[in-house]
Order: structure tokens, then sequence, then C-alpha cells
């Protein structure tokens, strides 16, 4: 039993995509919301986004940004929705005025996933092999490590990925690997590729929930789910992103974790050897690792740089931030302006 005192709120509306993954982060949502209010009764308003209706094009050439997210915003605009459930990776940098994130819960695994039903890794792959994707960001750090595989673009909801490759279609697909296993399709994953081989997209692994600015009622409903140390992460993360005015589908990855003081000598070097896959939440010193690359993979620039946390969250926030636009400069500085140029101005 919650010892929460029971809102004022009788009803919440949450608004989600319909995808099999969009519906299980909307009812997760809803049942931790049950669990902490009884009383409360939650409904969900599915809705068609864009980058659900158009599934023949690559998301990179569609254009526009919040593909998977503003109808569901114009859902909270209108007051048909109390909030929406977003995965955070599909959330634009910038949000529309009169609307927050309110909550960023704990991260689940960043990584992605190698999906096969031939090989076990990236590695194992024989010269040429196709590798389905739809992320350029997989497809620049896929290309930079290996050349020689052929990238195909992979679109649909996970179910629809996986037919095609059951079809024959790929020799491998990549996918998130929160996402598969949040639908309890782990039994598909033959691995996870290692951070620094493929850095995750800005936010992958974390769910974010949007509301309206100034609705304190939903505000304070939803304060328990926030996770304050996921916060301090993601902030980081996405002003790194925001300052390169970078979207959701453009190459740019971004990783931050939080470390011990003692762990950081042991991973100071540029490319994260020693610095696996862990999803660290642990220590004050905040590590924030960004990449920018070229679709083909023949140029991949990296940066990062670490910060020691002090003060209170708030405070901490602004740092995280700046840490942010700290190391999005070091890769404009090495020429990241003039890839994402091209690729916004491509026809």
């Amino acid at each position: 039993m919650s010892n929460l005192q029971q809102p004022a709120l009788t009803t919440l509306t949450i608004a989600t995509r319909q995808s099999p993954l969009a519906l299980w982060q909307a009812e997760h949502i809803r049942d931790r919301l049950l669990a902490l209010y009884p009383e409360l009764t939650v409904e969900l308003l599915k809705i068609v986004t864009k980058g659900d209706k158009i599934l023949d094009t690559p998301l990179a050439k569609i254009g526009g940004k919040g593909l998977f997210v503003k109808e569901l915003e114009q859902a909270l605009y209108n007051k048909q929705a109390d909030i929406a459930v977003h995965s955070l990776k599909d959330v634009p940098m910038q949000l529309p005025e009169g609307l927050t994130l309110g909550v960023y819960c704990k991260r689940a695994s960043p990584t992605d996933a190698f999906v096969s039903n031939t090989y076990n890794s990236i590695d194992e792959l024989p010269q040429g092999a196709v590798v389905g994707t739809s992320s350029l960001r997989r497809q620049c750090q896929i290309k930079a490590y290996r050349p020689d595989l052929q990238i195909k673009t992979l679109r649909g909801n996970v179910g629809t990925r996986l037919g095609k490759l059951d079809a024959g279609e790929y020799d491998a697909i990549i996918l998130a690997t929160s996402g598969l296993q949040r639908i309890e399709l782990d039994e598909r994953i033959r691995g996870q590729l290692d951070i620094d081989a493929c850095l995750p997209a800005v936010g992958q692994g974390a769910l974010a929930i949007e509301c309206r600015e100034g609705d304190d009622e939903v505000l304070k409903l939803l304060a328990p789910l926030n996770d304050d140390k996921a916060r301090i992460r993601l902030i980081a993360e996405r002003a790194l992103n925001r300052h390169l005015e970078g979207g959701c589908q453009v190459p740019i990855a971004a990783y931050a974790v939080l470390q011990m003081a003692d762990e950081t000598s042991a991973n100071n070097d540029d490319n994260g050897e020693n610095g696996n896959n862990d999803n660290n939440d642990n220590g004050n010193v905040l590590w924030l690792r960004g990449r920018v690359g070229k679709a083909d993979g023949s140029k991949l620039l990296k940066a990062e740089k670490r910060v020691t946390l002090v003060g209170t969250q708030d405070e901490q926030e602004s740092q995280a931030n700046q840490l942010g636009i700290d190391v999005a400069n070091i890769l404009l500085a090495d020429g990241a302006g003039a890839i994402l140029s091209a690729i916004y101005h491509a026809e």
C-alpha cells in the first residue's frame, strides 16, 4: 500500500503511440502510478504519429524533428491528455513552448543489440554482409568499425524489423537492447555492441514523461517516478545534442555515466576501452563522451570530458548542461559542423 497522499486529481490520461513497445512504455508508467495511487484512474489515448505512417523512407530523409512525438504533444496542448510517455531518444532537443519533461525515469540498458539468425557478433559477419538499421548514428559507427559491411535501411516496429530479418533480407539487424528487453524478446539478442564500438543515441534506454508547464498537480503526482541521477546524465547528453543543433535522426552519439573518483584513472583514455557497457549511476564524477560521423564511416569525430559535480541537484544539473556544451564545442572545433551541415542540407 502506498504511503503517498492520494492526489486531488482522480483521472489521468496518457498519450501514447500504438506500437507494442510504445504501449508497453505507457502501461509501465500507468502501473507505476497505480501502485503509488491506487484510487487514481489512468486511461490511455492511442495516437498514430507521422513517423508511424511513413515506413518506406529513411528517417533522415523525411525531415523535421519529433517525428514520433508531435501528435502526442498536440494532445497535451488540446488537453486531451495530461502526459505523454516517450523513449527519450525520440524527443526533440527543443521542446515546444508550454511543455516540459517532468520526469526522467531510471535508465535501462543503453546499448545497441546485435540480432541475427546466423552470426553471434558483428565481428563474425562475413565480408560484405548486409546489416539493417534506420539510424545514421549506428550506420556511421558500424561503417567506421567494419567498412566492408553493407548498410540497408530498416524501418517499422520491432516485430516488422524482426520479420524482415527472418525473411532473409538481412544478415543481421541492430536494435535498441532496452526495446527488445521491454517486450520480452531477449532471446533474439545474440550480443550487445560494445559502447566503445557504437556509442548510444542521446537518451537511449531512458523513458521520459512530457507534460504541460505549470500543471503543478500533475508534476507533483509524477515526482516519485523521477530519477535524479539519470536526470543529470541525460541532461548532459541532451545539452550536447542541442548545442550541435541535432535532431533524433542524425549521426550524433552521446553517453554519460557517473563515476567514483577512483574509477576515472582506469578509464582515462580516448577510446574508453575499459568503460565497457556500464550503465553507471554511482559517484559524482560525470563522464560524457560524444561522437559525430559521416554516414559512410569515413570520418568519425570523438570527444570526451569529465567534471566533478558539486552542490544541490539544480546546481549539478546546470553543471551537466555545461558539460554537454563543452563536449559539443570540442566536436565543433574538430569539424562536426561541416559534417552535420552536409546532412541537414542534403537533397
